[in-house]
């Protein structure tokens, strides 16, 4: 339909670019997303990716500096629309 938004599939790199990378152009369509401008679809496994990354490089004295509690409401507050297939 005509009135929805444009939208992108995003792999698990342009998902690492989005989040990680404030320059690059996929956090110009992250940022859009979160505007309405346009939709991100992402696959589900993609944010194990994310989950993975975070976990065991954002780290102090060993330790996760993110609970899971905190990594949910960090994928809930993401204008992704995560996909299973």
């Amino acid at each position: 339909m005509s009135w929805y938004p444009s939208g992108y599939l995003f792999k698990t790199e342009n998902l690492v670019h989005a989040i990680f990378d404030g320059n690059s152009s996929e956090n110009k369509l992250l940022m859009k997303a979160a505007m309405g401008e346009i939709e991100i679809f992402a696959k589900s496994k993609s944010w194990n990716a994310i989950l993975w990354l975070i976990t065991n490089t954002l780290k102090e004295n060993g330790t996760s500096l993110y609970s899971g509690q905190e990594l949910g409401k960090l994928k809930s507050s993401l204008p992704i629309v995560w996909v299973s297939k």
